[in-house]
C-alpha cells in the first residue's frame, strides 16, 4: 500500500512539475508606465485604471488566442528620470513583450532609446510629434498629435475670421512641441502671432504674460498646457477681463480642466478626442459604439467618466491585443502586427499604421469642444 502511495506521488508530482511550466508560458507580460501620481496624475490615474480594467477584461473572456495577460505598472510621477529606470526595469527584470505610456512627451523621449536598443515595442500615450516624427522603429503612439490639435483649432479660427492672436505655452516637452507647431502652421492659414509668451509648470499666476497681451492686436488667445496651468490662464483671463477668445490644446480635455478652473472655463474651446461628448455624435459615427461602452464600463468601476486620456490606454492596450492576434506574440511581431493596423475603431480615433506613419491618426480623430454650462458641448 504504501508503495502504491508512494508511487502515486510521484506520478503527481511528475504531473505538476510538467503543468506548471506549461501554465507560466500561457501569460503574456505588458508593461506600463503612467504617471499615477505627481503633477501629471490627472493624465495618468486614468491610463492607469483604463488598462487594468482593458486587461481584465480581456483575461475575462478568455485572454488573446489562449493567453492570460498580466500588466505590470510602474508610477512614473511624471519624472523622465524614473520613467527611465521603470522602463529598464520592465525590460531587464520583468521580460515584458511591450510597454504603453509614458503620459508625457518628456518621459516618452526618455525612454525612447532604451525601448529601440532592446528591440520592445513602445506604445506612448503622450502627444508630442517628435516621438514619432521621424519615425522609430519601434515606437508608436496613442494621443493624437499636437499638430493635428494646432491645424483643428486654427481651421476655426480662419471661419471666424481671426488672424492675429497670442500663445501662451507651458515650458516643458507637450508645451514646447505645441509651440513649434503653431508657429509652423500659422502662416499656411494666414494667422499672425502677436504674442509668444510661455509659463513654467509649476507657476500659479501669469496674469504679467497676460498683460503683456492687452497691449497687442490679439483677437483670440491660445494657451497649450496640461493641468493646472491651463486652469490659471483662464481665471487670470476673466479677472483681466480679456475679452477675447481663449483656446485651449486637448491637454485638459478632461473633467478635471473645468473643475480647476471654475467659472473662469465658460466659453472656452478646444480639440479633443470625441469621447468627451460621445452621446452627442451621431449614431452613423464609427466610434460611438467603443466610446459609451468605454464611459459606462469606466463609470461603472470608478464612480466617474472615462475621459480622453484613459482613452489613450485603451487604445494602446487594443491596439497591441489586435496586433498580437493577428501577427504573435514576441516583441518583434507585435511590432509588425502594429505597424500593418489599418482602420482599427479605438478611443482617440481610426488608427492606420505603416512604415511611414506610427502616430496613425487624421485631423478627423479631433471635434471641437466648448464648455457650456459647466459641461463639454460639441462646437458645429
Amino acid at each position: 500500500m504504501q508503495s502504491q502511495v508512494f508511487r502515486l506521488s510521484i506520478l503527481l508530482a511528475a504531473i505538476i512539475f510538467l503543468f506548471v511550466p506549461a501554465q507560466a508560458a500561457e501569460i503574456v507580460k505588458l508593461g506600463a508606465l503612467f504617471s499615477v501620481t505627481g503633477p501629471p496624475s490627472f493624465l495618468g490615474e486614468p491610463e492607469r485604471n483604463t488598462a487594468q480594467m482593458m486587461v481584465e477584461k480581456i483575461n475575462k473572456g478568455g485572454g488573446v488566442k489562449g493567453k492570460k495577460l498580466e500588466l505590470i505598472v510602474y508610477d512614473t510621477q511624471g519624472d523622465p528620470t524614473k520613467a527611465n529606470q521603470a522602463a529598464d526595469r520592465l525590460i531587464k527584470e520583468d521580460k515584458v513583450v511591450a510597454i504603453m505610456g509614458p503620459s508625457t512627451t518628456g518621459e516618452t523621449m526618455a525612454v525612447i532609446p532604451l525601448v529601440e536598443k532592446a528591440q520592445i515595442p513602445l506604445v506612448s500615450c503622450a502627444a508630442g510629434i517628435k516621438i514619432t516624427e521621424p519615425v522609430k522603429k519601434w515606437v508608436f503612439k496613442t494621443a493624437q498629435n499636437d499638430s493635428l490639435a494646432v491645424e483643428k483649432i486654427f481651421q476655426h479660427l480662419k471661419e471666424k475670421k481671426i488672424n492675429k492672436v497670442a500663445i501662451l505655452t507651458v515650458s516643458d516637452g507637450f508645451g514646447s512641441s505645441g509651440r513649434e507647431q503653431l508657429k509652423i502652421h500659422a502662416p499656411k492659414y494666414g494667422i499672425q502671432i502677436v504674442s509668444d509668451d510661455t509659463f513654467g509648470p509649476k507657476d500659479t499666476d501669469m496674469t504679467a504674460q497676460l498683460t503683456k497681451v492687452k497691449g497687442t492686436q490679439a483677437q483670440a488667445i491660445i494657451c497649450w498646457g496640461t493641468n493646472p496651468g491651463p486652469a490659471v490662464v483662464a481665471r487670470n483671463v476673466k479677472q483681466l477681463n480679456l475679452n477675447i477668445p481663449l483656446y485651449m490644446s486637448h491637454g485638459v480635455s478632461s473633467k478635471k480642466f473645468i473643475e480647476l478652473a471654475g467659472e473662469a472655463a465658460e466659453g472656452i474651446i478646444l480639440p479633443s478626442g470625441k469621447v468627451l461628448v460621445a452621446d452627442l455624435l451621431p449614431d452613423k459615427d464609427p466610434q460611438k459604439r467603443h466610446l459609451l461602452s468605454f464611459v459606462q464600463e469606466y463609470k461603472a468601476r470608478f464612480k466617474t467618466e472615462g475621459d480622453h486620456f484613459g482613452g489613450h490606454a485603451w487604445d494602446a492596450v487594443m491596439l497591441i491585443k489586435n496586433a498580437m492576434e493577428n501577427s504573435g506574440f514576441t516583441p518583434a511581431a507585435i511590432r509588425d502586427g502594429l505597424e500593418k493596423t489599418k482602420n482599427f475603431s479605438g478611443i482617440g480615433g481610426i488608427f492606420s499604421f505603416s512604415p511611414e506613419d506610427h502616430a496613425g491618426l487624421t485631423v478627423d480623430a479631433f471635434v471641437l469642444v466648448q464648455v457650456r454650462n459647466g459641461t463639454w458641448a460639441l462646437v458645429k
